[in-house]
Formats: C-alpha cells, sequence, structure tokens
C-alpha cells in the first residue's frame, strides 16, 4: 500500500494487496488499513475520456473518470501499466484512469474542468504508478499522438513518457509522482509483463 507523503485521502494498492475489482476480502482488508467504507464507487473502464460523477458507492457505467464531493465516499479505478490519477480539491476528490488513449484524449484534463466546473477546482494530484518510457514501446501511431514526449526504451525502441504527458494536464498544481514503472517493478501489476489479470487500485475520498 502506498500513500502520497502529505496528501490525505488518497492511496495506491500493491501486488501484495489482491485485486480489489473483484475480492471483497481484500477490497476489506484495505478499506480497513485506510480506514474507510469497503462499499466503493467505480466504473467499467473503457479506455476513453467519460466521466461521471458519484454520489454513492457501487459500479457507476462505462467512464474512465469519475468525482464526488460526498463524504467518505471511496472512488476508484483500476490499472497494471495505465495510470491512476487523483485530483484533490478543498470538498471533493476524483480519479481517472489513463492510458495511452486517455492521455491522449486528455481525460485528466476533463476531470480537472468538471469538477472545476461544478465549484470543486483541484488544487493538488497524485499520479500512481504505471508504465514508465524505459518500458512502454510503442508505434508510430501512438508516438505521433505526443510528439513532446517521445523517448527510447531500455532496449532502444520507440517509447513515449506518459506520466509526463499527464503531469503537462496538471499545471499549476502541487503533483505527486513515485518514478516507479510497473513493467520492470516485480512488486507492482504489469498486464504487459506477465498478462495478469489482477490490477492496482487508485483509491480517492473526501475525508
Amino acid at each position: 500500500m502506498n500513500r502520497p507523503p502529505g496528501v490525505d485521502g488518497a492511496a495506491f494498492t500493491e501486488a501484495a494487496d489482491g485485486d480489489q475489482r473483484n475480492d471483497l476480502t481484500a477490497r476489506s482488508a484495505v478499506s480497513s488499513w485506510l480506514g474507510i467504507s469497503r462499499d466503493w464507487a467505480t466504473v467499467r473502464q473503457v479506455h476513453g475520456i467519460a466521466l461521471v460523477r458519484a454520489l454513492g458507492p457501487g459500479e457507476l457505467g462505462e467512464a474512465d473518470g469519475l468525482w464526488s464531493d460526498v463524504p467518505r465516499l471511496p472512488l476508484a479505478v483500476f490499472t497494471a501499466d495505465c495510470f491512476g490519477v487523483v485530483l484533490l480539491a478543498e470538498s471533493a476528490v476524483g480519479v481517472a484512469h489513463a492510458g495511452w488513449r486517455g492521455a491522449a484524449g486528455r481525460v485528466v484534463s476533463a476531470l480537472r474542468a468538471e469538477m472545476s466546473a461544478h465549484g470543486h477546482p483541484p488544487v493538488r494530484a497524485a499520479i500512481g504508478p504505471g508504465i514508465g518510457p524505459c518500458c512502454f514501446e510503442v508505434g508510430a501511431d501512438v508516438a505521433e499522438r505526443f510528439p513532446d514526449q517521445v523517448r527510447e526504451t531500455r532496449w532502444g525502441a520507440r517509447s513515449v513518457d506518459l506520466a509526463a504527458a499527464i503531469r503537462h494536464e496538471l499545471e499549476g498544481l502541487d503533483v505527486w509522482l513515485p518514478g516507479t514503472c510497473t513493467m520492470h517493478d516485480e512488486s507492482l501489476y504489469s498486464y504487459r509483463r506477465t498478462q495478469t489479470a489482477q490490477r492496482i487500485a487508485t483509491i480517492a475520498w473526501v475525508a
């Protein structure tokens, strides 16, 4: 379990915590450790930019971002190479699932704008573990979506720095970024490394 230093109301799980999407025992253990409800608000992630406002727990349809100003309601997205992103306002939180399609579509910017439009401009953010440019080999079609973030993998192939692209969407905010790569850090789930069905949970809540 990883809680960003100085960021209350946000956490990222690691491999040892199990898959909180479907394993209620794992979800209960994580919730107990964090002191939050085991009843989370989630979405069916589709690698898009749709957003929902969470007024209560449960699965809230197809989306890749959700936000809420309901106290003590945990919001969660799930990743295994994509990035989970948390936005924190004074009295609201948001979470986004950002793979390359979401980053190209600027799902984090959309979530930031949505929260601001409802009177909750984010002031801090946390970007969870995801695949780094050291390992994120891509084709020309993906690279051309991120012309300023094209890099090279450890083995000399073309890659993209997705974390940097997401960080650019958070300009002006206090941002926490762990700098770990899911593909070569074996304490983290990585679909590219093992084709795992398990996921890291990104969780946020209004305290």
